[in-house]
C-alpha cells in the first residue's frame, strides 16, 4: 500500500506540475488535484492496474489450496511471499509495464496476465503454473472484483473520514450556538424563533444518517465466468463445487458475494451506493445554501485571510466563496452519480461494454464530492457570527410572539384566539409594547399572563438549545 501512495505524491518539478495543472482536461487533474489526490491510488487508472494485479494472483494462490487443483499443488512460503511482493511492490513503472503490453494486446486485462507471466517466468516453483493466472475466468471476474475494492478503499479511507470530519464541524457549530436565538424564516418571511445552534443539529444528523446508510451498503463481487454458470471452471474439474470455491474467494477479499450473476456483477449495489452519495450531497447542498443565506442577512462574518481578494472591483468584498464552490462540485457530482446509478445496473442479455467506459469515470464523481466536502468544512471554520444583527432581527419582530399567546389563550378557553390575534399582527407594525398591552388585556390567570409577559423574541425557541446540545446523541459515526 506504500509503494502505490507514490502516485499521490508530486515526484515531477514544479514547473511541470504547472504545466500539467494548465494543460489538464479535467480540474480535479490540473487547478484541485492538490485536494483530491489522496482518491488516486485507489480511483486512477493506475488503482485499477494494481487492484486487477491484486486479484490475478489472489486466484492463483486460492487456486493452490484446492487439493483436486493438482497442477497447481501448494506454493512454499518463499513462492507466496514472491506473490505478495508484487502486489506490496506495485509500482508506477509496474504499471507503465502493464499499458506497454497493453500496447500490443490491445486488451487491458490480458496484459494484466501477460505482466504477471512475465514477472514470474524467472521463479522455478511459480513458472511451472503460469497458464493458471487467470484460469476460468472471464475479464469481467478480475474487473468487478478490482472496481469493488477500488470503492471499498476509497470509501474507508478518503471519502468516509471526509465526510465525518464535515459532520464533526457542523456538530462542533451546533453545540458552540446551541444558546444564540436566531428569527426563522418559513416562506422568506419571520417565524418563530429557534437558536443557530439548533439549526446546525438538523444538518449534522441528517448528513450522519446518509453516510451511515452508505456505509452499510455491501460491496458486492462475482467469480462465476462468462455467463455466470462456472461452465469453463466445470469443464475442467467437474468435481470441485465452483460456487463454494468462488463464495470463499470473494468474500476473502473482504467483499459481499453475488451468486445470481451473467458475465457481468450486475451493478445494482453500486447504483444504490451512488444514489446514497448523491443524497448526502443534496443535504449538503441545502446546507451550502442555507449558510450562503445566513452571510447574506449579516449573520455570520467570514474571517478575512490578508492578501486574499473578494471582487475585481468591489474592494469591499468577502464573498462565500468556499459554499458557492461547495455548491457548485455538488451539483457536478450528483450529476455523474445520477447517471452512474441510472446506467450501471443496465446491460443487454449477458453482457454488453457500455459499463466498462463508464466505470472509468467513478473516480470523477467521487473527487467532485470530496472537493465539496473540504470546501465547505474550509467555510465553516472561516465563519464568526454576528450576534449583534441576529439581536436587530429579533428586536424588531415581536409578532412572532402572536403564536404562544394564542395558544395560551386555547388553553384557557378564550374565544377566538387565532382570529384576534390575527387580527392584531397581520400585515401591522407589531411592537414590544403593543404586544403587552394586548396580553395584560386578556382574560387569563395571573400567573400564565405573567408568564407570557416575560416572553421575548430572544428567550420563545422552546427546546432548540437542548436539541443542539443533544447532537452527539443522534449523530452516528461508524467504520
Amino acid at each position: 500500500m506504500t509503494s502505490r501512495k507514490v502516485i499521490a505524491m508530486a515526484t515531477a518539478s514544479s514547473r511541470d506540475l504547472e504545466m500539467l495543472n494548465l494543460t489538464a482536461l479535467s480540474p480535479l487533474d490540473g487547478r484541485y488535484w492538490g485536494k483530491v489526490k489522496e482518491l488516486a491510488s485507489s480511483m486512477s487508472e493506475f488503482g485499477l492496474i494494481y487492484f486487477r494485479v491484486l486479484v490475478e494472483i489472489k486466484w492463483l494462490l486460492k487456486l493452490s489450496y484446492i487439493p483436486e487443483v493438482t497442477e497447481v499443488p501448494s506454493f512454499s512460503k518463499e513462492a507466496e511471499k514472491y506473490l505478495q511482493g508484487i502486489i506490496d511492490g506495485f509500482s508506477i513503472d509496474d504499471a507503465l509495464e502493464v499499458k506497454k503490453i497493453e500496447k500490443v494486446t490491445n486488451h487491458d486485462v490480458k496484459a494484466v496476465e501477460y505482466f504477471l507471466k512475465q514477472k514470474c517466468e524467472s521463479h522455478p516453483e511459480i513458472a511451472k503454473v503460469l497458464e493458471f493466472f487467470h484460469f476460468a475466468c472471464t475479464s469481467e471476474d478480475i474487473n468487478n472484483l478490482s472496481h469493488a475494492l477500488m470503492l471499498r478503499e476509497a470509501l474507508s479511507t478518503v471519502i468516509l473520514p471526509a465526510m465525518d470530519q464535515l459532520i464533526k464541524s457542523i456538530s462542533l457549530m451546533a453545540k458552540e450556538f446551541a444558546y444564540v436565538p436566531m428569527l426563522s424564516r418559513t416562506h422568506g418571511q419571520p417565524a418563530s424563533p429557534t437558536t443557530l445552534g439548533k439549526e446546525m443539529a438538523i444538518f449534522a444528523v441528517r448528513l450522519s444518517e446518509e453516510r451511515r446508510y452508505l456505509s452499510e451498503t455491501k460491496i458486492k463481487g462475482k467469480f462465476a465466468g462468462a455467463v455466470g454458470n462456472y461452465n469453463a471452471h466445470m469443464s475442467a474439474y467437474s468435481n470441485i463445487d465452483w460456487p463454494h470455491v468462488a463464495e470463499e474467494f470473494v468474500t476473502s477479499l473482504g467483499l459481499t458475494f453475488n451468486p445470481y450473476v451473467t458475465q457481468i456483477e450486475p451493478h445494482d449495489y453500486m447504483a444504490r451506493l451512488f444514489n446514497t452519495i448523491s443524497q448526502f450531497n443534496n443535504i449538503l447542498i441545502d446546507f451550502d445554501r442555507d449558510i450562503w443565506s445566513y452571510i447574506s442577512l449579516g449573520y455570520f462574518k467570514q474571517i478575512t485571510k490578508a492578501g486574499e481578494i473578494g471582487s475585481s472591483t468591489m474592494p469591499h468584498k468577502v464573498n462565500p466563496i468556499d459554499f458557492e464552490n461547495s455548491e457548485g462540485n455538488l451539483g457536478k457530482a450528483n450529476a455523474e452519480l445520477t447517471f452512474l446509478s441510472m446506467k450501471l445496473p443496465i446491460s443487454r442479455m449477458q453482457r454488453d461494454l457500455t459499463d466498462s467506459t463508464v466505470l472509468r469515470n467513478m473516480g470523477g464523481a467521487l473527487g467532485h464530492s470530496l472537493l465539496a466536502y473540504k470546501s465547505a468544512i474550509q467555510g465553516i471554520g472561516k465563519l464568526q457570527v454576528n450576534e449583534a444583527r441576529l439581536k436587530e432581527d429579533l428586536d424588531q419582530t415581536w409578532e412572532v410572539l402572536a403564536e404562544p399567546i394564542q395558544t395560551v389563550m386555547r388553553r384557557y378557553g378564550v374565544p377566538e384566539p387565532y382570529e384576534k390575534l390575527k387580527e392584531l399582527t397581520r400585515g401591522r407594525a407589531v411592537d414590544e409594547e403593543s404586544i403587552r398591552e394586548f396580553i395584560k388585556g386578556l382574560d387569563l390567570p395571573e400567573e400564565a399572563k405573567s408568564q407570557l409577559l416575560k416572553l421575548t423574541p430572544h428567550t420563545y425557541v422552546g427546546a432548540a438549545a437542548a436539541l443542539a446540545l443533544a447532537v452527539d446523541e443522534a449523530v452516528h459515526l461508524g467504520p
